[in-house]
């Protein structure tokens, strides 16, 4: 069975939204990421870090789905980062009220011994440093795919520069693509970042869907029109999860492959939408899973009569 190594966050959020609010509840990128990529046929290794605040429960949870654990620290003197956070009416936009790093401040990433084997990396939304770190703890990586955000582009743009140049596959949002490239034609962004290192560039535009570029070949994937949108934490993550974990399972990195990992993706990030944080992710099924695919392939699908 191949490998995947997903380094992230393993977080609590309190958000509101027009729909509700919450307390703290399990969150953050590499558990959403885990939840979905935990779907295919791959040994998934979380590497991360908790306080001793974190509860069992959520680590009992991971470990029943499938998720090695081995790679979260745990401190049992500190506490679990936490982002709190309420969205706008359209669901698109958010206002940040908190964010506490606790022990993430001072994380160093260690990927465990079972796991510096790994085919595919997927790499988080989490500070360059650290990203580049797992990235020279698994030197027989034949896939890494970067997720980041337009805090480091602010903050620390030249250790990201170094990071990008190692990864074979970027996802950022649209905002964040045109940020760094400096283009606003998402093409033109997608060719400037390609010159940056990466083979592929993923854009996603949230409920407008997702595109695909490689070497001028360009693939457009839909998002599913849904009918209630909950909560949009963690959709981008679940996205990724999908993506890489259909990768790594499959073990074809070709451009063919990489649309139907686009389309998994997409289809695990309808689902993380509709309840508040994990909830969502932590019940679908199988069956779920392939009617929705089925849904996916029709909203595309028309024949052209010459």
């Amino acid at each position: 069975m191949s490998k995947l190594v997903v380094v992230g966050t393993v977080a609590f959020d309190a958000i509101e939204t027009p729909f509700g609010k919450t307390d703290k509840i399990l969150g953050g990128a590499a558990t959403f990421i885990g939840l979905s990529a935990s779907h295919f046929n791959t040994e998934v290794g979380l590497v991360s870090v908790v306080g001793g605040d974190f509860p069992q429960e959520y680590l009992d949870m991971m470990t029943n789905r499938g998720m090695n654990i081995e790679g979260i620290e745990i401190v049992k003197d500190g506490k679990t980062f936490f982002w709190s956070g309420k969205y706008h009416n359209d669901m698109n936009t958010r206002d940040t009220l908190a964010t506490e790093l606790n022990v993430l401040a001072d994380f160093n990433p260690v990927v465990p011994e079972s796991f510096k084997d790994a085919e595919v990396v997927m790499l988080g939304n989490l500070h360059p440093a650290v990203q580049l770190g797992v990235i020279e703890q698994t030197p027989k990586a034949k896939l890494i795919v970067l997720d980041t955000m337009n805090f480091w582009m602010d903050s620390a743009l030249d250790l990201l520069h170094k990071v990008i140049a190692k990864v074979d596959v970027i996802t950022i949002n649209d905002e964040e693509a045109r940020q760094l490239s400096g283009e606003y034609s998402l093409v033109n962004a997608a060719k400037k970042i390609h010159e940056m290192g990466p083979k592929y560039v993923v854009i996603k535009k949230g409920e407008h869907g997702a595109l695909l570029f490689n070497d001028g070949d360009i693939f457009f994937a839909p998002a599913l029109p849904l009918e209630e949108v909950f909560d949009p934490t963690g959709a981008g993550d679940t996205f990724a999860g999908g993506f890489a974990g259909f990768l790594a399972a499959s073990g074809d990195y070709s451009f063919e492959n990489m649309k139907r990992a686009i389309i998994y993706g997409s289809n695990f990030a309808s689902f993380a939408v509709e309840k508040f944080g994990t909830e969502r992710m932590q019940t679908i099924t199988n069956e779920e899973i392939t009617k929705r695919l089925e849904q996916f392939k029709a909203l595309t699908k028309f024949e052209i009569n010459n």
